[in-house]
C-alpha cells in the first residue's frame, strides 16, 4: 500500500479539521471535494475576489454533510478573518492568492498585499492558534531563469516577475518563523496546475482551459512565442494528493520544508496544442481543427520548465497518478459535455 492511500484510509477512519484559504477558487475547490470526499470537517475562507461561488455550489450539491463545511467570507490579509478561520483548526491548505505573472506585472502592489501580506497574516494566525501544520502554494515561478533540468528545489534562477518575487517571499517568511518557533510550514511549488472548474475567461486565464474552450468552439489558439516553451503540466487531484500529504507526513526538524509538485513530463506549448486539439477533433468532428496563432512572448514568462520530483517523493512519498493524455482527453470531453447542456457548443 503506497503512502498516499494509507494516509486516506487513516483520515477516514480518524476525520480531522482542515481550514482551506481560497476555497471558492480553482485548486481551492478541488480539496475541499478530496476533504470532503474523506469525511473530514473543513472551513473555507475566500472573499470571492477571484473565486466562484459556483465552484463551492457544485461540490457542496455533492460532498456535503451538516456540520461538515463552514465558510468564512473575508480577506485573508485580515487578522481577525484569519484567526476567526483558525480556531479549532488541525492543518491549514493555503491557496488564496493572486496568482498570474501579468497581473502582477501590471499591478505589483495588490500582488504583494495579497500574496505575502496575507500569507503572513495567516502564519501568524495559524501559530497563535496553535495549527500542526501549514501547507502553502508556492509556485516553479520562483525558478526564474534557472536553467538546468529538470528543476531541483536548491535551483535558483534570477526571479523574472513580481508574483515569482512574493512567493519566494513566502516562503522565507515560513522559514523565519519556524526558526523563531513559529507555526510548522510546508511549501508547495506548483508547476501547471489544470482540471475541471479552472476558469477560461479572463486576459490571466491558464492555457489549458483557454485553448479547450477556443478548440470546441472552432476558434483560433494564440501561443506567446514559438510553441517551443516547456512546462510541466500537473492534474489538480495530483496537486490534493501532495497537499495532504505535505500535512500529515511526520517531518523531523532537519527535513526540507519546500517541494516541487509537477506531473513529471515535459511538453511543449505545440505538443499541447495538438493533444487537445486531437481530443477535441474526436468530440466535434472537425474537417479541418481551428488555426493556431503565434505572437510576441509575454515579459515574465519562462522559456523552459520541468520538476523534479525525487524529494517529495522521497520525503512525502508523493507520485503522479493521472496520466497526461488520458487526463487532458477526459477534461475536454467533460468541458464538451457541459458546453452542450449549458447549449454553447
Amino acid at each position: 500500500m503506497d503512502r498516499y492511500t494509507e494516509l486516506t484510509d487513516t483520515l477516514r477512519q480518524h476525520p480531522r479539521t482542515w481550514l482551506v484559504t481560497g476555497v471558492a477558487g480553482f485548486i481551492g475547490s478541488h480539496l475541499l471535494q478530496r476533504l470532503l470526499e474523506l469525511g473530514q470537517s473543513v472551513v473555507g475562507v475566500d472573499d470571492f475576489s477571484t473565486g466562484h461561488r459556483r465552484n463551492l455550489d457544485e461540490v457542496l450539491r455533492v460532498h456535503h454533510d451538516p456540520g461538515t463545511f463552514r465558510l468564512v467570507e473575508g480577506d485573508v490579509r485580515s487578522g481577525r478573518v484569519c484567526a476567526r478561520a483558525c480556531a479549532g483548526v488541525d492543518f491549514v491548505l493555503h491557496e488564496a492568492a493572486l496568482a498570474s505573472v501579468p497581473r502582477s506585472i501590471e499591478d505589483p502592489m495588490r500582488t504583494h498585499r495579497v500574496n505575502v501580506d496575507g500569507t503572513l497574516a495567516l502564519f501568524l494566525a495559524a501559530r497563535d492558534a496553535g495549527v500542526q501544520r501549514v501547507v502553502y502554494a508556492s509556485s516553479s515561478a520562483v525558478y526564474g531563469n534557472a536553467e538546468r533540468l529538470p528543476l531541483r528545489e536548491e535551483d535558483a534562477g534570477e526571479t523574472l516577475s513580481p508574483y515569482a518575487l512574493t512567493k519566494w517571499m513566502d516562503e522565507e517568511y515560513a522559514a523565519l518563523l519556524r526558526r523563531m518557533g513559529g507555526v510548522d510550514a510546508v511549501g508547495l511549488r506548483y508547476f501547471n496546475v489544470f482540471g475541471p472548474r479552472q476558469d477560461p475567461r479572463g486576459a490571466y486565464a491558464a492555457v489549458i482551459p483557454q485553448w479547450t474552450r477556443a478548440l470546441l468552439a472552432g476558434e483560433p489558439c494564440r501561443i506567446h512565442g514559438d510553441g517551443m516553451n516547456t512546462r510541466d503540466f500537473v492534474w489538480v487531484g495530483d496537486v490534493a494528493q501532495a497537499n495532504l500529504l505535505a500535512a500529515t507526513v511526520p517531518l523531523p526538524d532537519d527535513a526540507p520544508r519546500v517541494f516541487n509538485v509537477g506531473g513529471g513530463r515535459r511538453l511543449s506549448l505545440n505538443e499541447l496544442y495538438a493533444m487537445l486539439g486531437a481530443a477535441a477533433f474526436r468530440e466535434m468532428e472537425w474537417a479541418v481543427p481551428p488555426p493556431c496563432l503565434y505572437g510576441e512572448a509575454r515579459p515574465g514568462d519562462i522559456l523552459h520548465s520541468q520538476a523534479d520530483l525525487s524529494r517529495i517523493h522521497a520525503v512525502l512519498g508523493y507520485t503522479p497518478r493521472a496520466d497526461l493524455d488520458v487526463a487532458l482527453g477526459e477534461l475536454v470531453s467533460a468541458t464538451a459535455a457541459a458546453l452542450r447542456l449549458a447549449g454553447t457548443a
